[in-house]
Formats: structure tokens, C-alpha cells, sequence
């Protein structure tokens, strides 16, 4: 089948929010006169995984850890960080070209809305976009497929129709189980010996043009794709179930919510 949509994973793909999410925990254990430890910050999932990290912070300071103004001051760090970030490099030129040709582009993350949108308004991304869909709509996170499964629906195509770009082995994943073909460029915290699943893996959206890109997927569309059975854990056996209704949506997260890694 012919494209006619691309499908981007936002943080650590368009722009490189993981970064200014690992800096701004080191800012605040260093606040405390503490290191973070890297081992396992990153979770292996979508969704928030910032609880976990706020219960390993109080354990270390104590009794005296003040988990309000903890995640205030490291909120505030981080929108400052956030609000230096640019698009990731070539990225603009994928979006430039996809608007070439005709095809029509969607945001499937994890994160909310209120992260999501406001960190494309910031780098004047957002009107390029015709669908967002995001974590707050639906019920599973990344590997679960439910979030490419909504930007699909939106988009009214199959999933032969559409490309997806992640950052992530489970984001790979979940693109893979709603039968996307996927283009990997994983993110400088990501293990790239995970993307096995990934039709195409590339360190940056600089390495090649658009063009060469869908042309290597085209090249690749009659060759059968296995996923590793690692990189697909945690999905479900029935995707389709995970889809929110309009009617059982969550209202967006208060707003400074920020993303989650996919």
C-alpha cells in the first residue's frame, strides 16, 4: 500500500525531552547533596514512572524530604531546560518533506496533552500535526499499542497506510503490534541492541533523507518481520480493547504535568 501518513513518538524522537528529564532528577538529588544512580531510571514502559523515583529519593534523604517542594523546585528546573530545547536534529527536514509530499503527519505518546502540545507550540511544531494522540486517552501505555491504535482511528487508515518513528524498543513495540511498519532512532539512553524489531534502524533523523527512508521501507514491505519476543512483553491480546471512548476519556492532566518517556 502507499503512505499517506507518518506517526512520531514525541519525547526523545521530535525533541529530546529524556535529557532534560535525567537533569533535572540529578539537579535534585544533587540539591540534597546526593548522585542518582542511572541503573534503571528509564523505564522499559510508557506512562509516568515518576513515583518510583520520588519514593527512592525520600528513602536516601530521609525524614526530612519534602516531596511537595521536591517536585515543585525540580518541575521548575526542568521547564527551564524544556524551554531551550529545538527539534532533534533533522527532524525538521523529515517534516518539511512529508509536507512535500503530501503526507499527513500525528503525534502518538504516552505523555499528556498538556506536555505534548506545549512543548510543539514552543518549537512551532504544532500546527503541523494533524492528530495528537496522547496518554491521558487511553487505558495501557506503550508497548501497548492503544495509543497508535487511537491516532490510526483518527487518521481513518489502516496501518499499512501509516509509518511509525520511535525512540524506544517498547515503543517499537506498540507500533509493531498495531501493525505499523516502524523506523527506529533511538534515543542516547536507549540499548540499540533492543530494536530488533524496527523495519529500519537509524542513530539520527539526519543519517538519511525522508525520501530514503520510505524508500528502504518499501524495499523492505514483502520481507516478513519477526518483533523479539522481549520487545513485544506487556502488550495485550486484544489492542483494540485499550482505546478509551470519547466518552471515557480523562480530562488532560493539571497543567506542569510533564512527559514520560514515550
Amino acid at each position: 500500500m502507499t503512505v499517506k501518513a507518518l506517526i512520531f513518538d514525541f519525547d526523545g524522537l521530535l525533541m529530546d525531552t529524556e535529557t532534560t528529564l535525567l537533569e533535572s532528577w540529578r539537579w535534585e538529588w544533587r540539591r540534597h547533596g546526593l548522585e542518582l544512580a542511572l541503573d534503571g531510571f528509564f523505564a522499559d514502559h510508557g506512562g509516568d514512572a515518576n513515583e518510583s523515583r520520588y519514593a527512592a529519593l525520600a528513602a536516601a534523604v530521609g525524614p526530612a524530604y519534602d516531596r511537595a517542594s521536591s517536585h515543585a523546585l525540580r518541575m521548575a528546573y526542568r521547564a527551564d531546560l524544556n524551554a531551550a530545547l529545538e527539534p532533534a536534529p533533522g527532524i525538521v527536514r523529515w517534516l518539511d518533506r512529508a509536507g512535500e509530499l503530501g503526507l499527513r503527519l500525528a503525534v502518538a505518546s504516552s505523555s499528556p496533552l498538556t506536555h505534548v502540545g506545549a512543548m510543539l507550540d514552543r518549537a512551532g511544531l504544532r500546527a503541523r500535526f494533524e492528530v495528537l494522540a496522547t496518554g491521558e486517552e487511553v487505558t495501557a501505555h506503550k508497548p501497548d499499542p492503544a495509543v497508535y491504535l487511537l491516532a490510526l482511528e483518527r487518521l481513518g487508515l489502516p496501518a499499512p497506510e501509516a509509518v511509525a518513528f520511535e525512540d524506544t524498543a517498547h515503543g517499537v513495540a506498540a507500533a509493531r503490534a498495531a501493525g505499523l511498519p516502524c523506523v527506529a532512532v533511538p534515543n542516547p539512553y536507549a540499548d540499540g541492541a533492543r530494536f530488533t524489531a524496527a523495519d529500519l534502524l537509524l542513530t539520527s533523523a539526519t543519517d538519511l533523507s525522508l525520501d530514503v527512508v520510505l524508500a528502504k521501507l518499501a524495499g523492505n514491505a514483502g520481507r516478513t518481520r519477526r518483533p523479539d519476543p522481549e520487545d513485544l512483553s506487556g502488550t495485550v491480546s486484544n489492542p483494540g480493547r485499550a482505546v478509551r471512548s470519547t466518552g471515557e476519556r480523562r480530562s488532560d492532566r493539571a497543567a506542569g504535568t510533564e512527559g514520560v518517556m514515550a
